[in-house]
């Protein structure tokens, strides 16, 4: 590199971040990170009319999850502020100002209804979309006289009408672009906002933004950039087009694939870590092997030669199994502290709170292994919280047992229970296996009907580390209270 990386992610607050905005984000971050240079964030909030209320604070809110921290940018400030391009309307102006007065730009002063029209025409004819240049050679009195009726002007770029403009992307290569298929695009709004293509080649030359990472959906904008560099005689960045992320139907990931927010994956409990890794893989890797790589990997390995140049699929169930592996390599006390909030949220509302953390701290191990997000906690430990079990979908009868059968095992469980002294986990054990026998049952009989008497599911954690947990007290009342029904079911 023959001068210092700085990259940028300027998303605009017209929605809330998505996992294909983070994905750029990412991309940025980490090349600037990997080639020790300067990762910047800027607010493109021009697009007054499709502002979106708390966007700004979700995005950056995105970033902190994912621990992508920026260098220059909201809250953080920096020498090339402001970071909001909203702030930074002098700059545009200045530029349009120039490009006008040195004819690379003009006042369009064509009405909505017109352009509507005009575009309708297009498609009756099957041309090409674009603005047919009406206001592009008007005479100095035909502009006072549109200025006269009040009309407020559009101010457009000069695009050249022959010859080509080429860039070389970093991931495609030399791209080509007729100057002859790019119209005059806007610069400036009437409302005096700048569009994308102005405010983002000024911010990213004041900036020194060394290098543009952006989705490919942008390749086809990029000649109308490059176009803008020259007519203002500025260095334009390096160009990185990433392929953009598709859904399991190979078309552009869209919401109705499913929840494509990031800070919905963050409520439905996945671990930063987890996206981090996982968005790290969608269009790049380190060999056709490795799907496990911390923070500390990806900025040591990243490289933009190994970003594809095919789209790649979003795969939720890779995602579910990659963040069970996570949470797995949680230790305990990580697993206690990240899961609370969702238990907090999860858990019936009958349940006490504020939770006793202690007692948490026993139940969280035992149900580790077997959460895929931690959203999960609370219907794999509610059993654990509720006063209460309600055995009508999972009545307390063993496998190839009626009623009476898994009444005389519970009663005889019971009052084994009552004798111990210990109630552990090995005592728990050395006191009922032996039963089974003793009521010629195989251990998988007794064992399942005790363990739908004790939390009215099929599926728990092993079952002596559970009745451990839940205490005496609590077991003895829930085989009672699963006789009781099986009292019921045989009446």
């Amino acid at each position: 590199m023959n001068k210092s990386v700085r990259t940028r992610f300027a998303p605009s607050p017209t929605g809330f971040p998505h996992v294909g905005n983070m994905r750029t984000a990412l991309f940025a971050w980490l090349f600037a990170r990997h080639e020790g240079g300067s990762f910047i964030v800027r607010i493109e909030d021009t697009d007054v009319t499709r502002k979106v209320k708390g966007a700004v604070e979700a995005i950056l809110d995105g970033l902190r999850w994912l621990e992508l921290d920026w260098d220059e940018g909201p809250e953080v400030g920096g020498k090339y502020g402001p970071y909001f391009q909203s702030q930074r309307l002098k700059l545009y102006h200045g530029a349009a100002e120039r490009l006008i007065s040195q004819g690379d730009a003009y006042y369009c002063y064509c009405s909505p209804q017109r352009l509507e029209e005009m575009r309708a025409e297009q498609v009756r004819r099957k041309q090409p979309p674009g603005y047919d240049r009406h206001c592009r050679e008007l005479s100095a009195e035909e502009r006072r006289q549109k200025e006269a009726e009040g009309i407020i002007p559009v101010v457009r770029f000069k695009t050249p009408l022959e010859g080509q403009t080429r860039f070389n992307d970093l991931i495609w290569g030399g791209v080509t672009f007729e100057n002859s298929t790019i119209d005059d695009f806007v610069l400036l709004k009437s409302d005096g906002y700048p569009t994308y293509h102005l405010a983002n080649v000024v911010d990213d030359h004041a900036m020194e933004i060394s290098h543009v990472i952006r989705a490919e959906e942008w390749i086809s904008s990029t000649p109308r950039h490059l176009l803008l560099y020259q007519a203002l005689n500025l260095e334009p960045p390096q160009f990185i087009h990433h392929p953009m992320i598709l859904g399991p139907d190979r078309v552009k990931l869209s919401k109705r694939h499913g929840a494509v927010s990031i800070i919905e994956y963050r409520e439905q409990g996945y671990l930063p870590e987890t996206m981090l890794n996982f968005l790290a893989l969608i269009g790049w890797s380190l060999d056709d092997k490795t799907e496990l790589l911390s923070r500390q990997e990806l900025v040591d390995n990243f490289s933009l030669e190994r970003i594809g140049k095919t789209g790649a699929i979003f795969n939720r169930d890779k995602l579910g199994w990659m963040n069970g592996v996570y949470i797995r390599g949680l230790s305990p006390e990580d697993f206690v502290q990240r899961s609370l909030p969702f238990l907090d949220k999860g858990l019936p509302l009958e349940v006490k709170r504020p939770l006793d953390i202690d007692y948490v701290r026993q139940i969280m191990p035992l149900i580790q292994e077997r959460a895929k997000t931690l959203a999960d906690v609370a219907e794999l430990t509610k059993f654990f919280f509720v006063d209460e079990l309600d055995y009508k979908k999972h009545p307390p009868i063993g496998k190839n047992m009626d009623a009476a059968a898994s009444a005389t095992a519970l009663e005889a469980s019971r009052q084994r229970l009552q004798a111990l002294e210990m109630f552990d986990e090995a005592s728990l054990e050395a006191s009922l296996r032996p039963l089974a026998g003793e009521l010629d049952l195989n251990t998988g009989q007794l064992f399942g009907t005790l363990r739908v008497a004790s939390t009215a599911e099929v599926a728990t954690p092993p079952l002596f580390q559970t009745m451990a947990v839940l205490g005496k007290e609590r077991c003895l009342i829930r085989i009672k209270s699963a006789l009781d029904r099986l009292s019921v079911l045989r009446s």
